[in-house]
C-alpha cells in the first residue's frame, strides 16, 4: 500500500526504539523507500547499523558528516519524504519541535519538512502528564502534527501507566491513512456494517453464523483512507479496527437495526457487508436453559428480524448510495439480482460460499459486482484490494 512513497523515520533517545526497528521492517514490507535519522541518544539503544540492514539506506545521525550526497542533506531528506514520522518522541524532542529548535539532524530537518508530521511520544508517566509536555502536544496538534496517543501499560522505569510507545502496527495504520490513498472521498460520511448478529437464547446460548468482519472491516479502513468520516456498526469481531473509524458495537440484529437506521439520513454512503441473522429466537430465557431429565428434544420457535437493508431502500435520501452484499450457495447471480432490485440498491457484491477463496474468516474474497447495468466478476484479491475497488465503483455511481 507504500510502494514508491518516501518515509522519513526520526527516532530518539528512548528505551522503546527497539519498537521502532520493527516499524521500519514493516514499512519495507509495505514496499516504501524509509531513511532513517537517529538522534544521537537513540544509537545508544539501536545502533544504525540496524537501520540500514532493515531499509537498504544510510542511517543519518550527523548534521556534519561528510560522507554524504552533494546536496544539503537535511533539506534533500525533508523535499523527498511525503511523510515524517518521529517514533519515539522523547519529550525533549517534543519540546524542541513545539519551539522551533533545530540543534541536531532530525529537528533541523523537521523544521524544513512540509509533509504530514506523525508523532509518537514515548516517555516516563509523570514526564508525559506534565503540563509543560501536555503544553507542547497542544502546540504540535495546533501547528498540524498527528500526535499518536500513548498507550498504558508496564514501562521501563518500572512504573506502571500513560507512556508506552503505541505498538508498529497501530503507528503504521496511521502512516497508510495519511498517504496510501488518495483523498477522494473527503467530505463523505460513510456507515458500513460488518461481522455477525447474536440472538441470544438464554444468558448462556446464542444463534449466529461465521462471520469475522474482515471484510466489513477492510472497507471501513479503506474508505477513511480515502478521506471519508467513517462509522462502522459492528457485530462481535476480534479485529483490531484502526482509531480514525468510529465504531458502533452491536450484538443483536434488534441493535444493528436501531443504531443504523438511526444514523442513515446524515450518511452519503450506506455499505451494508454485516451476516446479519434473518431470525431471532421468540422468546429469551433469562436463565440458563436446563437439559431435560427425559432427554427430550429441545425446539426453539424463530421469528423474522427486522430487515435492516429493506428499510434503507425504502427510505434512501436523494443522491444516498446504497450497497448490499449476499452470500449465496446457489443461483448467485440471479438471487443477487432479486435481492438488488426488491431492497432498491444501487449496488450489490455477490459472492459464492462455495468458491475456492472466498466466504468466512479468510484473507481473500471472490467478488461479482452488480448494478442495474452491468454484473463486473472481479478476479480472486485480498480483501483490503477488493474494499478498494467496490468503493470506486460506488465513487463512479455517486459521481455519474
Amino acid at each position: 500500500m507504500l510502494k514508491g512513497k518516501n518515509i522519513l523515520l526520526g527516532v530518539t533517545g528512548g528505551i522503546a526504539a527497539y519498537k521502532t526497528a520493527d516499524l521500519a521492517s514493516k514499512l519495507v514490507k509495505q514496499h516504501a523507500n524509509v531513511d532513517v535519522i537517529e538522534t544521537q541518544n537513540a544509537t545508544n539503544f539501536v545502533g544504525p547499523a540496524t537501520f540500514e540492514a532493515l531499509t537498504h539506506n544510510k542511517c543519518v545521525t550527523d548534521t556534519f558528516d561528510r560522507d554524504h550526497y552533494w546536496e544539503v542533506e537535511h533539506i534533500a531528506l525533508a523535499d523527498k519524504a511525503d511523510i515524517l514520522v518521529i517514533a519515539p518522541a522523547t519529550a525533549n524532542c517534543i519540546a524542541k519541535l513545539a519551539c522551533g529548535i533545530a540543534d541536531d539532524m532530525l529537528t533541523t530537518t523537521a523544521l524544513a519538512c512540509t509533509c504530514p508530521k506523525i508523532i509518537a511520544p514515548a516517555m516516563n508517566t509523570k514526564m508525559y502528564d506534565n503540563p509543560v509536555t501536555q503544553r507542547n502536544i497542544e502546540t504540535l496538534k495546533n501547528l498540524g502534527f498527528i500526535i499518536i496517543t500513548p498507550g498504558d501499560g508496564y514501562l521501563a522505569c518500572g512504573t506502571v501507566g500513560r507512556g508506552r510507545m503505541e505498538e508498529p502496527a497501530v503507528i503504521l495504520n496511521a502512516i497508510i491513512h495519511e498517504i496510501a490513498s488518495k483523498k477522494d472521498m473527503a467530505g463523505l460520511n460513510v456507515l458500513v456494517t460488518a461481522g455477525p448478529t447474536r440472538e441470544a437464547l438464554d444468558p448462556v446460548r446464542f444463534i449466529s453464523n461465521h462471520s469475522t468482519g474482515k471484510m466489513g472491516v477492510a472497507i471501513a479502513t479503506a474508505a477513511a483512507n480515502r478521506g471519508a468520516k467513517v462509522t462502522l456498526v459492528s457485530g462481535p469481531i476480534n479485529i483490531d479496527v484502526p482509531s480514525f473509524i468510529d465504531v458502533v458495537k452491536i450484538n443483536s440484529a434488534e441493535e444493528m437495526f436501531n443504531e443504523v437506521t438511526q444514523r442513515s439520513s446524515s450518511q452519503d454512503i450506506i455499505i451494508k457487508s454485516a451476516a446479519v441473522a434473518d431470525y431471532t429466537p421468540v422468546n429469551y430465557s433469562d436463565d440458563k436453559i436446563k437439559k431435560s431429565s427425559d432427554d427430550s428434544d429441545l425446539s426453539v420457535s424463530l421469528k423474522r428480524t427486522k430487515d435492516i437493508l429493506k428499510w434503507l431502500g425504502d427510505n434512501k435520501k436523494e443522491g444516498q448510495i446504497l450497497c448490499g452484499f449476499s452470500m449465496e450457495t446457489k443461483d448467485l447471480l440471479a438471487n443477487s439480482r432479486k435481492k438488488l432490485a426488491s431492497k432498491n440498491l444501487d449496488m450489490i457484491c455477490a459472492n459464492n460460499l462455495n468458491d475456492k477463496g472466498a466466504g468466512f474468516g479468510v484473507d481473500t474474497n471472490l467478488i461479482t459486482l452488480i448494478t442495474e447495468k452491468e454484473d463486473k466478476q472481479l478476479e480472486l484479491m485480498t480483501k483490503a484490494e477488493v474494499a478498494d475497488v467496490i468503493l470506486s465503483q460506488l465513487m463512479a455511481l455517486k459521481n455519474n
